[in-house]
């Protein structure tokens, strides 16, 4: 199931919790599709975020990954 898919059956499960409710198993589903979703979500702004480079006025480049790795260690 991709993303897209499983985006539209999690908001399937959401109109219907709104509506009537869900099983034990419905319920099931729709943690466990937040958990995947919340998680790609994750990974996809930290490789955003690790691939940003600041560009000073003096023309000198910052990879702000690589200094957070010296301020902070590898994490």
């Amino acid at each position: 199931m991709n993303m897209d898919e499983k985006i539209k059956r999690i908001n399937e499960l959401y109109h219907k919790a709104q509506k009537e409710g869900l099983t034990e198993e419905e319920q099931a589903e729709k943690a466990a599709l937040y958990k995947d979703y919340i998680g790609s979500f994750k990974a996809n702004l930290k490789a955003q975020l690790d691939s940003i480079t600041v560009v000073h006025p003096d023309g000198s480049k910052v990879n702000l990954k690589e200094e957070h790795d010296k301020k902070y260690g590898k994490q």
